[in-house]
């Protein structure tokens, strides 16, 4: 059936949307919403196929002189899509484009933390995955957005609109698994042409479409109390951050060098706390003992302070709470050491950059947990050490690689995958080895 424009509003295209989506029913698909315009689209669609809601965040990056005139997009791990053609004929220097790239990351995470209270997004692994606009002009902001989506994995990567360009449907045809338009004028105008009211949408409307019972989203409240760690003689530094309702205490083993101010860990810390989960930062040395560098490699001392946490935190507030270790660099292999050691106590491993063989393959070999090994790309050494723990590791290990990314995820947007990929992992694995440890 032909469809007739324009649309008489965003709700009239959705409808129309959503009858062309009806395939999808009964396969619990994850509908995402580019904001803020599609997000209301999104509710209606998500609501006619039984699906879940979330945003995807991405950002058009403006031209020098008119920042209406899309020469790419920016996702929320910080990567770029540049239109180079249009790029090319605004004057766009490769300086400009980090510029406003930077600019646009900030106000993309500011967006997270306003419509979700900084909580990740549904973990999209294996899922149905559906990416709706209100139209399609350019494409670069559904291309960041489907790119972003698809180093998920999703089962099947769905881009949904009610109208766009031939050549932009074209572009992102390659990248999506089914492309879902109404329909495609020529010469094609601008989207707001093709709707007969075509309002903005404000933020208020977004959060309403985000929570239809009316609930706001707000960042998650955490109590901080200082810690003091007994380990043989020495006493160590922590602090144990706690929300309402923990679903589990995650203990942080640091890298050689760091201490519990790391802020790449405090960072992850902060996203596991939204996430539900408490966290334990603590000093694996005292100050007297990290000036020497050789210590910073024991990882049998470092694998014993790290036990010692463990201990403490057994007889903390967290007490019969399911025990995460997070291993940083050499701390992950203390982490791996300590599993291997306490199988009952230790309810999952995830090593983020981590030295897995500092472990030694016969403790890798003897560890019975779920574990997330979390290595950059462009880490080659540290991935090459990771795979083959990996292969040692056996089935209940699995190995994340972030694009771009380095040994310390310094890169815009790395961090923040390591945060997602950390909260949604745990939130997947805890119920079932929370009940592993239980029958233990």
């Amino acid at each position: 059936m032909a469809t007739t424009l324009p649309f008489r509003n965003r709700e009239d295209a959705a409808a129309r949307l959503a009858t062309a989506l009806a395939q999808y029913r009964g396969t619990r698909p994850v509908v995402l919403a580019i904001p803020r315009g599609a997000v209301p689209m999104g509710r209606i669609i998500a609501d006619a196929i039984g699906g879940e809601l979330d945003v995807v965040l991405v950002r058009k990056l403006g031209a020098p002189d008119n920042p209406e005139f899309a020469i790419g997009a920016v996702d929320e791990r910080g990567q770029v899509v540049l239109d180079e053609s249009s790029a090319d004929w605004s004057g766009a220097s490769r300086n400009y484009v980090q510029w406003e790239a930077e600019r646009q990351l900030a106000l993309i995470r500011e967006r997270r933390q306003r419509y979700r209270g900084g909580r990740p997004g549904i973990d999209l692994g294996k899922r149905t995955v559906i990416v709706v606009d209100d139209g399609l002009a350019t494409g670069a902001t559904m291309m960041a957005a489907l790119n972003a989506v698809r180093a998920q994995r999703p089962a099947r990567l769905v881009c949904a609109v009610p109208v766009g360009a031939r050549d932009s449907i074209s572009q992102v045809a390659a990248v999506a698994d089914e492309v879902v338009c109404l329909a495609t004028p020529s010469p094609f105008g601008a989207v707001g042409l093709y709707y007969r009211q075509f309002d903005q949408v404000d933020d208020r409307a977004v959060a309403e479409a985000l929570n239809p019972s009316g609930a706001q989203a707000s960042p998650t409240q955490v109590s901080a109390t200082p810690a003091r760690i007994p380990a043989g003689r020495a006493i160590l530094d922590g602090e144990l951050a706690t929300p309402a309702s923990p679903r589990g205490l995650v203990i942080f083993a640091h890298g050689s060098g760091s201490s519990r101010f790391s802020s790449r860990n405090r960072f992850v810390a902060e996203a596991l706390n939204r996430a539900g989960f408490a966290t334990l930062l603590f000093d694996l040395l005292t100050s007297q003992e990290d000036a020497d560098a050789g210590m910073r490699f024991d990882i049998s001392l470092l694998g014993e302070r790290l036990q010692a946490a463990l201990e403490w935190a057994r007889a903390s507030a967290c007490a019969g709470l399911p025990i995460v270790l997070f291993g940083a660099s050499t701390g992950a292999a203390a982490a791996l050491r300590v599993a291997a050691a306490r199988p009952r106590e230790v309810a999952a491993v995830i090593s983020r950059g981590g030295r897995p063989d500092l472990a030694g393959s016969e403790t890798l070999a003897r560890i019975s947990v779920p574990t997330l090994l979390i290595v950059g790309a462009e880490d080659p050494q540290v991935l090459q050490l990771n795979r083959a723990a990996q292969a040692i590791l056996g089935d209940q290990a699995e190995l994340a690689v972030i694009p771009g990314a380095t040994h310390l995820f310094e890169e815009p947007g790395a961090l923040e995958q390591v945060a997602g990929l950390a909260s949604h992992w745990l939130l997947d694995t805890m119920s079932a080895a929370a009940r592993r440890i239980e029958r233990a």
